[in-house]
This record gives structure tokens, C-alpha cells and sequence, in this order.
């Protein structure tokens, strides 16, 4: 008997869908305010969600939000294909419970059991970076992708345009695993552009979002799922990034977790590296391969990850998961 999937309870199910029924007075607010609102707002309770940003209408909306049907919330859930998956499944990765502002579902397309292995210790990186890099930003992501891939490691990512759908890409060629976090619901890509790549992740992979089936994305949920990103894996690595960027605010939401964050270096003076190479001068890991990510990872001190099972007693100290990406 194959094991049950992934389960959401109640209370869960209103939550998710009282925050994607905000989503466009949340969006407000950010942009009004331009400061870390979402996550903020996030982190509060049902009641005091619906009053920082209902106005006016904030009691007849949690009073509708309260009294949503559950049977049918799960029913809407089916009918667009996904599973949902809450914070008290046994399957919900462990590691979103850190967050200040865990999501309180995840909603997913694809194969549940990547959710089992975020959860279980099977090392992942995140890799992220611009939308619109150069042909060695491209190269890189896909490259290292393949390669942790190949060895055992989850790649995570954002499905974006540019160095996201890379790292996808790179990961699924390589036969090895993958996990999507959508700005938009599970149920359809984001960007629409990239439904080739979403259909090849639901079939091969996993998309996830904390938003329900249905939901279009906004601004604000794209640095929103980025802090799912940081928290899902044990380092996040930029590619190529401006100053200011997306990428950057996931490698800052990965060190507020105390994760790993490692950076490719870049061509000094252009722009697009200029993020990467800010990152390196305050602390980031050079990643100049899939050999130096697997070497922060699981920590072996600069020993060549395939000298690595080499050293005495340190074969016995990794995981059987650790001690496969080491022997690939």
C-alpha cells in the first residue's frame, strides 16, 4: 500500500486562503510602506492580518474567512490538481518552522515524496540569480545544477526567467531532483512563459507556493516565496546579481537563518555581477564549481570532495545521503 499523501488540516486550509484573498490589499500596503511589510504582516495572526490591511472591512473579511467550508477548500484543492500540505503533516519540511513567518500550507504539483526528503536531512541548495544574465551566468547555473544534481543534492529555485529556469533545467537533464517555489499559485506556472519548464517540473519534480490554487502573483509575493527558498536548503548560492535585487534579498533572508550563502564571482565593473562580488567582499563562499558548494555543504574543510571519504573517521560522520554526493 503506497503511503498517504500529504495532508492539511482546517484551520491551515482558511489561513492560506484568507492571505490569498489579501493578496491585492497586502500588495498595497507594501507599496505604500517599501520596507519588509509582507514578511511582517505575515507573522501576524488571522485577526490582527485582517485588521493591518481590511480597513473598513476587515471583520466581514475574517468573518468569511472563518467561515469558509473546509470539505470544499480541499475539493478547489483537487480539482486544479495539487495536494496541500500543512505544518502539522509530518511531511511539512521541518526547516519552514524557523521562519519567523512560516507559511501555514504549502500547495504542490508533483512528487510529494522531494517533500520527505527536504524533511529527512538530503542535503538541497538553492540557486538563484538574475533574470536576465549573461551567457556565463546561464552556463554556470545550469552547469552547477547539473552536477549537485547528479550527486544527490535537491537543487531549489524560483522558476524565474534567467538563472532560475537554468538551474532547473540543468538539474532535470541531469535525472536529479528539483523544487519550483512559485509568486503565484501551484496550480499554473509563473512566469506564464515558462510552461514548458512547470509541466517538465510537475512531472519530474515539485512545484510548491503557500498561496492557494488560483492566485495570481504580485509584486510582493515573489520576495515573499524567496525566504521559503533560503529556508528549504543549507546554502543559497547567487550566480549573477545586481546590488539591489531579488537575489540578493534571499541571500540576506539565508543568513538571517543562518544558512551557508555562497556567490560565483563576477567581472568587476559589470553590473550584473556587481551583487555577487558585493556578497564575496562581506563573507560569501567563492563558488567557482559544484565541487566548492559540496565542500561547504558538508563540511570538509577544503578537502576535495573526492578526496574527502579519504579522511580518517569522516566517511562515518556523513550521512548516507552525504557520503553518495561525495562518491559521485
Amino acid at each position: 500500500m503506497s503511503a498517504p499523501g500529504p495532508g492539511a488540516c482546517d484551520a491551515c486550509l482558511r489561513r492560506a486562503w484568507l492571505i490569498g484573498s489579501l493578496c491585492e490589499r497586502i500588495d498595497r500596503v507594501a507599496a505604500e510602506r517599501r520596507s519588509e511589510v509582507p514578511r511582517a504582516l505575515l507573522a501576524l495572526g488571522d485577526e490582527e492580518l485582517a485588521g493591518a490591511v481590511g480597513g473598513a472591512r476587515a471583520m466581514p473579511i475574517l468573518e468569511h474567512a472563518r467561515g469558509r467550508d473546509a470539505t470544499r477548500l480541499r475539493e478547489a484543492v483537487r480539482g486544479s490538481h495539487c495536494w496541500a500540505c500543512c505544518r502539522h503533516d509530518p511531511r511539512f519540511p521541518p526547516q519552514l518552522l524557523q521562519l519567523a513567518d512560516p507559511p501555514a500550507t504549502l500547495f504542490g504539483r508533483g512528487d510529494p515524496s522531494l517533500l520527505d526528503a527536504l524533511g529527512g536531512g538530503t542535503a538541497a541548495a538553492t540557486i538563484v540569480g538574475a533574470r536576465r544574465p549573461s551567457a556565463y551566468g546561464r552556463e554556470m547555473a545550469e552547469s552547477l545544477a547539473r552536477r549537485l544534481a547528479g550527486c544527490g543534492v535537491i537543487v531549489v529555485s524560483g522558476m524565474a526567467f534567467g538563472i532560475d529556469s537554468c538551474a532547473h533545467a540543468g538539474a532535470l537533464a541531469a535525472g536529479g531532483a528539483t523544487v519550483a517555489v512559485l509568486g503565484g499559485g501551484a496550480d499554473s506556472p509563473t512566469p506564464r512563459g515558462k510552461a514548458r519548464l512547470y509541466e517538465q517540473l510537475v512531472g519530474s519534480g515539485l512545484v510548491l507556493s503557500e498561496l492557494p490554487p488560483g492566485t495570481d502573483p504580485r509584486p510582493w509575493t515573489f520576495p515573499a516565496r524567496n525566504r521559503i527558498m533560503a529556508a528549504l536548503a543549507g546554502m543559497t548560492i547567487v550566480v549573477e546579481a545586481r546590488v539591489r535585487s531579488g537575489s540578493r534579498i534571499t541571500a540576506e533572508m539565508a543568513i538571517e537563518l543562518g544558512r551557508d550563502v555562497g556567490a560565483v564571482p563576477g567581472e568587476v565593473g559589470n553590473p550584473s555581477a556587481a551583487g555577487t562580488n558585493t556578497l564575496l567582499r562581506e563573507g560569501a563562499h567563492v563558488v567557482r564549481d559544484a565541487e566548492d558548494v559540496l565542500d561547504s555543504m558538508l563540511g570538509v574543510a577544503g578537502v576535495p570532495a573526492r578526496e574527502a571519504l579519504d579522511e580518517p573517521g569522516l566517511a562515518g560522520a556523513l550521512t548516507p545521503a552525504q557520503s553518495a554526493a561525495l562518491e559521485s
